[in-house]
C-alpha cells in the first residue's frame, strides 16, 4: 500500500479495495487459493487451546465459529492455528518497528488494536469461496486477494495509515472503500463508531456480514459509492480513510470533515505510479488545509471518481 518512495517492496505494492486491480493481485489469488487448498486438505479438528497473541477467547473453535456465523466456513487443523498465532507475535513485533522508524513512536491505541483483531478472520476469496487464513502475518507484507478485483491491503501500510489518521476515543471514521473490513476493524477498537462504504456490491454485502460473529457492534457499513460521503450522518466525520488512489479529493467528504477533523486519502491517476498520500485537515473555521506524506501505490476509486471531471477549483 505505502512507499516511501519505493522503500520496500512490500510497502511498494500493497494495494487496496476500490476498484478492479491488476494481474498482480491475481497472481497472489492463485497462491493463495493453493495454500489455503492445502490447509482445507490438512485440516482436522482439535481441542482449542488460548494463545499469547491474542485474546484468550480467540481459539480454533472461536474462529471455526466465527466463520461459519459468517457465511464463510473454514476449518483448520490446530497446527495451523497454532502456527499463525505464532506469527502474530513476530508481526505485532514488526508493525511496531515499523511506526518507529516512519513516524518516531507506535501509538499505543494502535497496536493494542492489531492485538485485539485476528487478522486471519479477514482472509478470504470471496469470489472463490475460500479462506486463505493459513498465510496470515506473512513475513514479507503484501496484499492477498480477496475476489472481486479487491485486495486485503498489507499490515504495516494499514498500520502507518491507521496511526497518521491519530484516531482517538468517542470519534466518528468514514473509510472509502470496505474492502476486507480489517481497516474500519482496526478503527473501531479506538473509535466510538466507524463507518465504512464499498462500490463493489457481492463484496459489499458479504463483508458487510463479517463484524457481528466478532462482536463488533459499531461498525456500519453499505454498499454504494464513496465519492458522495455518508451525508446521513449529519454531524460529519473526525476522520475520513480511503483505501483507494482517488485523482482529487471528493469535494462532498471534505463538507462531511468536522472542523479539526483528518481526511487520508492516496491522491494520483489509474494505475501509474507517483501517486502521493496527502492528509488534509479542517481548522476550526472550517478552513481546509493539506500536505503531502508520502509516495504510495493503489487501485484506483471507481465510480463517480471514473466518470466526473474534477470540479473547479479542486486539488
Amino acid at each position: 500500500m505505502l512507499s516511501a518512495t519505493a522503500a520496500t517492496a512490500a510497502a511498494a505494492s500493497a494495494l487496496a479495495s476500490c476498484g478492479p486491480s491488476g494481474g498482480q493481485i491475481a497472481a497472489q489469488s492463485s497462491a493463495a487459493r493453493s495454500a489455503a487448498n492445502s490447509a482445507v486438505a490438512a485440516a482436522s479438528a482439535g481441542p482449542p487451546i488460548a494463545t499469547s497473541s491474542a485474546p484468550s477467547s480467540w481459539t480454533l473453535a472461536a474462529f471455526e465459529e466465527a466463520m461459519s456465523a459468517s457465511g464463510r466456513p473454514a476449518k483448520l487443523s490446530q497446527a495451523q492455528f497454532d502456527a499463525i498465532q505464532a506469527r502474530k507475535v513476530t508481526a505485532l513485533e514488526r508493525i511496531r518497528k515499523y511506526l518507529i522508524e516512519r513516524l518516531k513512536a507506535a501509538d499505543e491505541s494502535v497496536m493494542a488494536a492489531f492485538q485485539a483483531i485476528p487478522r486471519e478472520y479477514y482472509h478470504y476469496d470471496y469470489a472463490d469461496h475460500i479462506s486463505t487464513a493459513t498465510v496470515a502475518y506473512e513475513a514479507e507484507p503484501k496484499p492477498w486477494a480477496l475476489g472481486f478485483g479487491s485486495a486485503l491491503s498489507d499490515y504495516l501500510g494499514q498500520a502507518y495509515m491507521t496511526q497518521v489518521a491519530q484516531p482517538k476515543a468517542g470519534q466518528v471514521t468514514l473509510e472509502i472503500g470496505t474492502g476486507s473490513g480489517f481497516q474500519s476493524s482496526l478503527l473501531s477498537r479506538i473509535v466510538d463508531h466507524a463507518y465504512s462504504i464499498e462500490i463493489i456490491q457481492p463484496l459489499g454485502e458479504a463483508v458487510g456480514k463479517i463484524f457481528k460473529p466478532l462482536g463488533y457492534t459499531n461498525i456500519t457499513s453499505r454498499v454504494g459509492d464513496g465519492y458522495f460521503g455518508w451525508p446521513e450522518v449529519k454531524d460529519g466525520f473526525d476522520i475520513i480513510i480511503f483505501t483507494c488512489a482517488a485523482q482529487y479529493a471528493p469535494p462532498d467528504l471534505l463538507k462531511q470533515l468536522k472542523p479539526g477533523g483528518r481526511m487520508i486519502i492516496p491522491i494520483g491517476q489509474p494505475f501509474k505510479r507517483g501517486q502521493v498520500l496527502y492528509i488534509y485537515t479542517k481548522d476550526a473555521d472550517g478552513k481546509v488545509h493539506s500536505r503531502r506524506d508520502m509516495g504510495v501505490f493503489f487501485i484506483p476509486m471507481t465510480g463517480q471518481m471514473m466518470n466526473a471531471p474534477r470540479p473547479a477549483g479542486v486539488t
